[in-house]
Parts: C-alpha cells; sequence; structure tokens
C-alpha cells in the first residue's frame, strides 16, 4: 500500500468539506456574474486543499478511470463559444500518486488510469475562479456510464478517507440539466428563470437534500412525473450523488448559487461540512 505521506506532506487533517457546483455555460469561465463571485469567495474561505478530485458530468467512460498524467491538459469540450474562452488554459499539475492510491484504496471496484483525457470545462471553468492561480494539483475521476447510480453512490462513498488527507472532492454538473428546453432571451444565458417544472424538481431536490434523504435522490424519477423533463440524461445529476454520498452524519448542508436560469437548468450547488 501507498503512503499517503509521500502525496500530500501532512498527517491527517481537518476533514475537509464536499463540494456540488452547478457549472452551468462554459462562458462563466470568462465572465464576472453572481456565480463567478460566488466561486471567488470560495476559494478565499474554505481550508486550502492539498489536492481536488473532480468528478465531471463531461467525462463518461466504460468503467471508471483516474488521470494519473503528471501535467493534465486543458479540454475544451465544447463549441460555437468566442476564441477567448478555447485560449483560456488551466494549467494545474495533477497528481499521479492520488489517482495510485485511489486505486489501491477502492476494493470492489477496478478502478483504471487514463493519461489522455486532462481537465474539462467541468472542472477548470469553476477551478479558474476558485484557484486562479492553478497551483493545487487536480485529478478527475471519471463516470461509468455503464452502471446506474447506487453504483455511483456506492462507490463515492469508499472516497470519504480522502477528506481527512487535505482533498477536496468537487462533484460538478447541473442537478437540472435540459440543453434542448433552454430558453435564453434577451437577457442572455444566465437570466434567472425556470419552467414550472424545473423550479418543482429544483426545490424537491433541495427540500431532499437538506432533509439528508439520499435514497429518494437515487430514485428521483419517482419524485415526478417531470422528472425526466429535468434529467433528460444523468451525467449532470451524477455528481451530486457523489458529494452526497461523502456527507456523515455531521456534516452541515448549505446551499450556494441556488438559482433556475434558461427555463431548464439549476445552478444550485452545496457545501458539505466545513
Amino acid at each position: 500500500m501507498i503512503d499517503f505521506q509521500q502525496i500530500l506532506p501532512l498527517e491527517n487533517t481537518h476533514s475537509m468539506p464536499v463540494l456540488f457546483v452547478g457549472h452551468g455555460s462554459p462562458m462563466n469561465a470568462i465572465e464576472n456574474n453572481l456565480f463567478t463571485d460566488e466561486w471567488i469567495r470560495l476559494g478565499k474561505e474554505l481550508p486550502r486543499p492539498k489536492a481536488i478530485l473532480c468528478i465531471s458530468a463531461h467525462w463518461e467512460t466504460g468503467g471508471t478511470f483516474v488521470t494519473a498524467m503528471e501535467k493534465p491538459k486543458t479540454i475544451h469540450d465544447f463549441g460555437g463559444f468566442p476564441q477567448e474562452l478555447y485560449a483560456q488554459q488551466y494549467p494545474a499539475e495533477g497528481l499521479p500518486l492520488l489517482g495510485e492510491t485511489i486505486r489501491r484504496e477502492v476494493k470492489d471496484i477496478e478502478i483504471g488510469v487514463d493519461y489522455d483525457w486532462g481537465l474539462d470545462h467541468g472542472s477548470w471553468s469553476f477551478l479558474k475562479h476558485m484557484y486562479p492561480e492553478a497551483d493545487i494539483p487536480v485529478v478527475e475521476l471519471s463516470i461509468d456510464f455503464t452502471k446506474g447510480l447506487q453504483y455511483q453512490y456506492d462507490l463515492a462513498k469508499e472516497l470519504r478517507f480522502l477528506r481527512q488527507k487535505g482533498v477536496l472532492i468537487i462533484g460538478s454538473g447541473n442537478m437540472v440539466h435540459n440543453l434542448r428546453m433552454l430558453r435564453i432571451g434577451e437577457a442572455g444565458f444566465n437570466a434567472e428563470y425556470g419552467y414550472d417544472w424545473a423550479m418543482e424538481l429544483n426545490q424537491l431536490f433541495k427540500e431532499k437534500i437538506l432533509a439528508g434523504d439520499h435514497k429518494s435522490l437515487i430514485e428521483y424519477h419517482k419524485l415526478s412525473k417531470s422528472a425526466l423533463l429535468a434529467i433528460p440524461s444523468e451525467e449532470h445529476y451524477i455528481p451530486l450523488l457523489y458529494a452526497l454520498a461523502l456527507q456523515t452524519e455531521n456534516d452541515e448542508v448549505k446551499l450556494f448559487n441556488d438559482r433556475v436560469i434558461a427555463g431548464s437548468l439549476s445552478m444550485t450547488s452545496l457545501i458539505i461540512g466545513n
């Protein structure tokens, strides 16, 4: 077994918080708005991590993988945006030994290593506001699209030990995410507006989160007939379950960026612990 002291030069620390970040449009990477203001605030107020583990909606694989390169590339995994956005780089280092430790400590699930991916916009678009110096190592963990939600939740539970080792774990997606039904008016993409069904699901999700009712969130399709409108595909919802699985009975949950925008996108985000 690898000694974690080889990776992070600290003994056990105060338990790090866990985040679920509604990352929204890639344009948030280069804009200044209410959401980016909160990311900046978090970067200043949270305990400084020794490393970051991000579960991004934008890295889906057959099987579960961790990035294992020392210098992950900045991935511009989107189209049709201004050139300024494609020029953005987030040159954070990787931490291969962190990935290797995860592989060894997670006993029941085989986790592979990946040398090709890097950091997609589900990670760097908000990290560049939280930690603009890019001076904290970042590792991504992929979402296995062949597995169900209970699998994702159970896997995440096995990562709890990282909270005691100075690792900030972040799930990045959007609780309500239906791009086909976006309504972008003159006020722009981030204008606060939600269809009735989007507001209903966002409220239901918040109630279950604050009540600690994770079972209902894993079985979200039973909450409302509108669930399939709110979550037509699950990749942006799954990172929420990763964050919730890391909650302990002593952890308080706080909401931030609690807004539904463009009709069908929830930016509602969570801090667990702290």
